[in-house]
């Protein structure tokens, strides 16, 4: 059974605009696959994340998680399960450590300082745990999100193009630690990108959007040649 599976999918704007996102979206993705989602701007990819994880309430179809139809979940439980990383780092006030360990204590579960040290060390952060979260860098900000994200131990991470924000520097060293966590982590991904290069570097499947349709969609090898 694949760990997420999208059947037909669409997400329609209500009056007055009647206006459609996305329409008749259909993939699989396997536990420890990486799937990119490539198209040009207003393709619908960026709507594709948010009705996975339910920010956004899809007007047709499904997305079942793990064979489960991910409306018969609670919303919180759902976005524990599948994690997200925006565009851009959304902070809370506070330290480092308090926005590492918010998501875990959403659900009474408590992360020693110890745990977030390794974290934070593990990112590149070590030392940052008592940092003010609002005077850090946009890449050590971005990578908190990133951390933040993982310590709620997600069964997939979405990723909407977390390095498009950043400058040159700082993007290629966010590169640098999302492969080497997606590789070391084993960890199952939906990742947005309009990098062809990060695409045929991380993806095992890429899915192509245009108008809100799929244009193609199949391992990454034969897409990209395509």
């Amino acid at each position: 059974m694949p760990i997420l599976a999208c059947q037909q999918l669409g997400r329609t704007l209500p009056s007055p605009e009647s206006r459609t996102l996305l329409e008749d979206v259909s993939f699989t993705l396997e536990r420890g696959e990486v799937l990119a989602v490539v198209g040009p701007s207003g393709a619908g990819k960026s709507t594709l994340l948010r009705l996975l994880n339910r920010l956004d309430q899809p007007t047709s179809g499904t997305v079942c998680l793990n064979g489960t139809d991910t409306r018969t979940l609670m919303p919180r439980e759902l976005r524990r399960r599948i994690g997200m990383v925006m565009q851009r780092a959304y902070l809370f006030p506070g330290t480092v450590a308090r926005n590492v360990a918010f998501g875990p204590r959403q659900h009474g579960q408590t992360i020693s300082p110890e745990e977030i040290d390794s974290f934070l060390t593990h990112v590149g952060l070590a030392g940052y745990a008592s940092r003010d979260a609002f005077t850090l860098s946009g890449g050590e900000a971005q990578r908190v999100a990133i951390t933040r994200a993982l310590a709620n131990q997600p069964e997939i991470l979405l990723l909407d193009e977390p390095t498009s924000a950043l400058d040159e520097a700082a993007r290629h060293g966010v590169e640098q630690l999302l492969e080497s966590l997606i590789r070391e982590r084993h960890l199952t991904c939906v990742w947005v990108t309009h990098s062809i290069e990060q695409a045929r570097a991380m993806a095992d499947k890429v899915l192509a959007l245009e108008a809100g349709r799929v244009s193609a969609y199949g391992p990454a090898a034969e897409v990209l040649h395509a």
